[in-house]
């Protein structure tokens, strides 16, 4: 999938970079700019791709998820690079104009652009979701962004064709490097988003929280084979999730039981996570409780009650 974003940027930057240097359009210049980062994302996002999804290894035992992340941050890094450089040449525009040429040919350049990057950034984002690939969700975004530009710039090219066929006399040609920093701050946004979202996995941050609440339901739901749980920690790396915590068992319940216990809560996780590592660590409960224990305890004060009674029944 990602191959296909290489091949559909690679054409992409050639004919705008052809038609920007024969009309002289620094918006046009700027989108091939920006298509060439994007081509260079493409390329970082394949070998990511590719990278991430092999299997641990002795120098790796957690997998290589976080060649995503790095994909992505360096995505996001070379975006706000380009955004410098077409802020630069639109200020030269802007001090120093010059007459456009052939600017329809440049309006059909832009939007032929906008189509292909539509649908390639379609297909992208549909197959990023469903193998929570992060590398693949950046390279979408980068084409996505390239769609809303590449309109931006087609609209100013329009306006200055109407302008020279309606009203020669009046100068709109500022309209062209106006339009390129249009490109750069939402190209700027881009980047943001995504460095962000890389850098939260790249510094282990937790599972959203509405991924943390439904593995809290899921242990809830396991009451009272289980009485409670504790330290639930998260993280992501690439498309794969690590979780663990510590579950509270009856003290007197079998090692087989408890083993049996802890391999169907992994499945249940691993259901809806697929590509997760869980690891469950089984603790016998006891009284009294500790502040922690009751922070997550799935039994009720009468049930502690009566446990407590019945242990001092037994000493």
């Amino acid at each position: 999938m990602a191959l296909l974003s290489v091949v559909s940027n690679s054409t992409l930057v050639v004919m705008k970079l052809i038609i920007g240097i024969s009309t002289g359009a620094v918006s046009i210049i700027s989108e091939s700019i920006h298509s060439g980062v994007d081509l260079l994302a493409s390329l970082i996002a394949w070998f990511a791709v590719r990278t991430s999804g092999q299997p641990a290894d002795e120098d790796h035992p957690f997998g290589h998820g976080k060649y995503e992340n790095i994909s992505g941050t360096v995505e996001a890094l070379l975006i706000f690079l380009a955004a410098g450089w077409i802020v630069y040449e639109a200020v030269k525009k802007l001090m120093h104009p010059e007459t456009l040429e052939h600017v329809g040919l440049g309006a059909i350049v832009m939007l032929i652009s906008a189509v292909v990057n539509i649908i390639v950034s379609q297909r992208l984002f549909k197959v990023g979701k469903e193998t929570d690939s992060m590398a693949l969700q950046a390279d979408a975004w980068h084409l996505r962004t390239d769609v809303y530009t590449s309109v931006g710039v087609m609209i100013g090219l329009v306006l200055l064709w109407l302008n020279d066929v309606i009203a020669p006399d009046v100068n709109l040609h500022w309209i062209d490097p106006v339009a390129a920093i249009m490109v750069a701050l939402l190209i700027v946004r881009a980047a943001y988003v995504l460095t962000v979202q890389s850098a939260r996995d790249l510094l282990d941050a937790s599972l959203p929280h509405d991924e943390e609440e439904w593995i809290r339901q899921q242990v809830t739901q396991w009451t009272p084979t289980v009485r409670g749980f504790h330290r639930l920690r998260t993280r992501k790396s690439g498309a794969h999730r690590f979780i663990q915590f510590h579950l509270l068992v009856d003290g007197r319940m079998s090692v087989d039981e408890s083993h049996r216990t802890n391999d169907e809560i992994v499945a249940e996780i691993k259901g809806r996570y697929p590509d997760s590592m869980v690891v469950i660590h089984i603790e016998p409960c006891s009284l009294p409780c500790t502040t922690e224990c009751l922070r997550d305890c799935l039994l009720g004060e009468e049930d502690r009650k009566s446990i407590s009674v019945e242990r001092k029944g037994v000493a």
